[in-house]
């Protein structure tokens, strides 16, 4: 069986660091799995990789659609699925790096299709929301399917109404339905690491990583977006990060409280993301940043087992 190697985790543990790494060494591309970063002129507030620092890796699946568009889970293991297919046809090892929980199992477990669209029931759950907040579907979506609460955000409202559409339609939380897909890479060996980190660790590179994209401009990125005509309802506009400079920039807080509540948030994501993980079967923790080098040489050792053999820093190519 080809192998492919998947690298998840919480924010802030240095998971494209390791990825690279071991794409130079082990003849690798890398495959985003952060469900952010696939949208163009979102790059600050995403903490993408700049391209001067992917050291000449590809990387695949960031920057594909325009900041106004949708791009689903079913999407992304359709287009992850064809880069494993076109990377190992290439005779290198397939990297798919990132903490979007539900991207990683589209992929390695699969999606089942679900039943279509309900319009009158989409426009109730959407004036629940309008009246009392997409929380309050948040809450509602905890005492039906905890697993769906843990990975959307409390404000993901077209998230929260999809899970509880679902789940109202059939009887069943969306997290059952997925029990009983298949993944589409399914003859392939999927070798998968997770990178945890010492609460007071995480809580200290967060602030850091929220700093930096102050410091780099983050409210001037969202600035031009909102001038190129993007509507703030945009979903590439509701995660981390963005939403709270929207808040902002709307009189909600000031500068110095939304670096704190950004930071706030991605501690209290990083612990959702680490539940939501924990959940996925043959995963293989490991204990620090991923720009350690003992990481790596963990990681390394995982690879050898399964009959992938390092081959030395190489130029990889350009890649997108």
């Amino acid at each position: 069986m080809k192998t492919v190697l998947a690298i998840v985790g919480p924010t802030a543990t240095g998971k494209s660091a390791l990825a690279i790494e071991l794409a130079l060494r082990h003849q690798g591309e890398i495959i985003n799995c952060d469900s952010t970063a696939v949208y163009r002129g979102l790059d600050i507030g995403t903490d993408k990789v700049a391209a001067e620092a992917r050291r000449g890796v590809p990387h695949h699946l960031v920057d594909v659609v325009g900041p106004e568009e949708v791009y689903t889970a079913a999407q992304f293991a359709k287009d992850a699925e064809a880069l494993v297919r076109a990377i190992h046809a290439r005779g290198r090892l397939p990297i798919l790096v990132g903490g979007t929980g539900l991207y990683y199992r589209a992929l390695v477990h699969g999606l089942f299709p679900g039943p279509g669209a309900d319009d009158a029931l989409r426009g109730r759950l959407d004036a629940v929301a309008r009246r009392r907040g997409p929380e309050r579907l948040h809450r509602w979506l905890h005492r039906v399917d905890p697993e769906s609460a843990i990975r959307i955000m409390p404000r993901d409202q077209k998230r929260l109404v999809r899970a509880l559409e679902v789940y109202l339609l059939t009887g069943i939380p969306l997290t059952r339905h997925f029990a009983s897909t298949a993944s589409p890479i399914a003859d392939c060996a999927v070798v998968t690491v997770g990178l945890r980190l010492p609460a007071a660790l995480t809580s200290s590179r967060v602030t850091a990583r929220v700093e930096d994209q102050f410091a780099r401009g983050v409210v001037a990125e969202v600035d031009a977006l909102l001038a190129a005509g993007l509507s703030p309802e945009a979903r590439s506009l509701g995660g981390l990060v963005y939403r709270q400079i929207l808040e902002m920039r709307a009189g909600v807080r000031d500068e110095a409280a939304t670096r704190a509540l950004i930071a706030q948030e991605n501690r209290r994501y990083a612990r959702r993301q680490l539940i939501w993980f924990r959940k996925e079967p043959n995963l293989i923790w490991l204990d620090g940043p991923g720009d350690r080098p003992e990481v790596r040489h963990e990681v390394e050792a995982l690879l050898n087992r399964v009959g992938v053999a390092g081959h030395g820093e190489t130029s990889n190519g350009a890649g997108n």
